[in-house]
């Protein structure tokens, strides 16, 4: 049994164990430390109690006092959006094009927009809109279906090519090559051919002249005769030398032979409000390409 030791050359007694020399000093913890220690657990105890803290296998104790930060969250939502009720009633009941004219609604549909924006569009068109293959660039005055603020809206609110809503815009551009139209000589011409119409150099150009004829006859009732395209249907403007799958001579024959089917998901509905569709609107609108209703 050991004995409680005093230290000759400490103040402090040891207990009164010895390893190899070594001895263990007996020295309690402050009263204070102790005191602070005991209230930290008796707050901690408080604390589960007061407020959700024990999980369960669905959800917590609930707390005495009935506080949640998801509650919190929730609410504080729900007032953000009763204060921007009486504007987002006037956005989405004022003329399109009456939007620009009011300096209060237009700075708020813009910054609304961009919001909605980075989350429902940048996916695709990039965060800055400059668009990617296959993703059209909205930077630019380019629009398939229409530039003005009634053509953005129809498009965001309806989608193109897709099977959700029945107004969304649609066209479709025949395989060529995949579905035996033209042959391989003819989808060859055509592509060189069109190469041109941008002012490109085509690697073949001897087959250029015959591919004007392929194009006047299977072609030309969409992109026109000059291929300057048609927004009606949707069809590219194929001399302005902006390619959304790419201008090359390889991109083009691949559009040609297999063709391109883009979609896009209708924003309309269940997804956004008519107050958030027109505020994207406005948005992409404002970016720099859009167009002045005639």
């Amino acid at each position: 049994m050991s004995e409680h030791k005093k230290n000759d050359d400490k103040d402090f007694e040891t207990t009164g164990h010895s390893w190899d020399g070594i001895e263990e000093y007996n020295k309690p913890l402050p009263k204070w430390w102790l005191m602070i220690f005991y209230a930290s657990i008796v707050w901690g105890i408080g604390y589960s109690i007061a407020y959700p803290a024990w999980p369960g296998v669905r959800t917590a104790t609930a707390g005495l006092l009935g506080w949640s930060t998801r509650g919190n969250v929730e609410q504080a939502i729900v007032d953000h959006a009763a204060g921007l009720a009486p504007i987002n009633d006037q956005l989405a009941s004022v003329d399109l094009d009456a939007i620009a004219g009011d300096p209060e609604l237009n700075t708020y549909a813009q910054n609304a927009g961009g919001a909605v924006f980075r989350t429902w569009c940048a996916q695709c068109h990039g965060s800055g809109a400059a668009g990617a293959v296959g993703y059209p660039n909205l930077l630019d005055d380019d629009w398939l279906w229409g530039g003005t603020m009634e053509d953005i809206h129809f498009t965001v609110s309806h989608g193109i090519r897709n099977e959700q809503d029945p107004d969304a815009r649609y066209s479709e551009m025949p395989a060529f090559g995949r579905d035996d139209l033209l042959s391989q000589e003819e989808i060859e011409q055509v592509t060189n051919f069109v190469m041109t119409l941008s002012g490109e150099t085509p690697p073949s150009p001897d087959l250029v002249a015959a591919g004007a004829e392929v194009f006047d006859i299977n072609c030309a009732s969409c992109h026109t005769e000059d291929g300057t395209g048609d927004r009606w249907q949707g069809a590219p403007n194929l001399t302005d030398a902006i390619w959304l799958y790419g201008g090359d001579y390889a991109s083009i024959h691949e559009t040609v032979h297999n063709a391109r089917f883009g979609v896009m998901p209708p924003m309309g509905g269940a997804e956004l409000s008519e107050a958030e569709i027109r505020a994207v609107t406005t948005y992409v609108h404002g970016l720099g390409g859009g167009e002045v209703a005639e």
